[in-house]
Formats: structure tokens, sequence, C-alpha cells
């Protein structure tokens, strides 16, 4: 199948390997999702993945009162290390080669981010899972996926959501929200959408990287998205 984009970069959020409950880890999910990157990654196309740790622990929710916010950031990006390795493992049970980069070194469990190695991976058509954020704390996982999606030259940024897309209000709550099929990176700014933190759209639209907004729960989406099919929200230049 022809693809309209030969290198991207997929934003997963913890919260989404958790499933419905949002916490733990889904045994549904993950097989399916891991299943969708080897599907595309097979017709050609080099596959990033950068993860959250929200199902395990997110740094803005501290456990402890008076927790310093970067201790809490700390834990956070640990978790989303455990997220990695456990997505590494799902696309390797796939029959295909995975490997764990990460922002902080942690060299028994993962390869720490070069940039130079992590291209030579996608170029061997092995899938890179980008663990560890930033390596910062203050930095959220959109903005280590606008970073990462940079830095690697990914030819889009897909992040993945519970909705088909952005919409001008919630449409969980609002019956009479509008989804838009294009905006720009300043309309999403101007407007508040909540696309991604102001820091990973700025980030994006710097370095003209677009972003599609879609649900992952559909199945075969990404099949779709990299195709080139009109799904989802898209946010560029215009």
């Amino acid at each position: 199948m022809p693809t309209r984009y030969r290198r991207i970069l997929l934003k997963l959020s913890g919260e989404l390997l958790g499933g419905a409950a949002g916490n733990g880890f889904d045994g549904v999910f993950i097989p399916r999702i891991a299943s969708e990157l080897v599907g595309i990654a097979r017709q050609g196309v080099e596959v990033g993945v950068v993860i959250g740790g929200g199902n395990i622990f997110r740094g803005t929710r501290a456990p402890l009162p008076n927790m310093d916010r970067v201790t809490a950031d700390h834990m956070g990006i640990l978790g989303t290390v455990i997220n990695a390795i456990c997505l590494q493992d799902a696309i390797e049970r796939q029959g295909a080669p995975a490997r764990v980069m990460t922002a902080i070194e942690m060299r028994a469990i993962a390869e720490p981010y070069i940039r130079r190695r992590a291209l030579r991976h996608l170029e061997k058509g092995r899938i890179v899972v980008f663990g560890a954020g930033t390596g910062n704390p203050f930095f959220t996982t959109d903005t280590a996926a606008a970073l990462r999606a940079s830095e690697i030259g990914a030819h889009v940024l897909i992040k993945a959501t519970k909705v088909d897309g952005v919409y001008d209000k919630d449409p969980l709550r609002h019956a009479d929200a509008v989804r838009f099929e294009r905006l720009t990176y300043q309309e999403v700014l101007s407007r508040n959408l909540g696309v991604m933190d102001a820091a990973a759209i700025s980030l994006c639209r710097e370095n003209s990287v677009p972003i599609l907004v879609l649900n992952i729960e559909q199945e075969g989406i990404l099949n779709a998205a990299v195709a080139g099919d009109a799904v989802g929200t898209l946010v560029s230049h215009g």
C-alpha cells in the first residue's frame, strides 16, 4: 500500500495503555497498538513512539503532601520508561525489532538517546520507543514528542487520543461540538484548543512538523493515517 508519510512519530499517553480504567496495563489495547505499529513498519514506514506515564504516575499529581515538583516529575519520567519497555516487548512479540531509547541513561535496560543512533535504527526498520520524556522536570511528554519529531525529521507527529480529532469544545459534554478538519498552529494557540501544550505546538510550528490528531481506539486508524486518508484533524502552517 502506498504511504503518504515515510517517517512518523506517534505520541501515546500512558492512560491509553491503561485501557478504559486509564491505569495499569490493558491486555487488549497494548497488543493491538503493537500490531498496528508493526503493520505500518512492514509497509516501509519508519516509526518512532514517544510514550507518557500517566497510567503509572503523573508528576503533577504528587502522592505526598508538599512533595517537591522536581521529585514528582522524576517519578513520572521513570513511569514512561516502564511503559516504553512494555511496548517494546509487545512489538517484539509481533516478530518485529524494537529499541527503547531514554533521555536519562539507564544502560542496563535501554539505550541512551543519541540522535544519530536513533536515525540508524529507523533506517534499519526498527521501531524506536523514546522513554523518559526530555529527561527534564517541568516538560511534558507532548513537548518531548515535538522535540523528538523535530530531531528525527518526522514527516508527521501523530497525537493519539480517544476522540476523532480537534473540536471547538468538549464533544463528550456538548452535542453541538464541531470538529475541525484542518487548523493552523496559530489557531490552536490563540483559541487554546488543548491539542498539546503550547511549548509543543510552538516547537512543531518552528520546525514545520504537522500534527495529526486522531482517535487511536479506532482499529486500523494508523494504517489509514499513513496512507493519507482524511482522518482526524491536521494542524499545520495552513
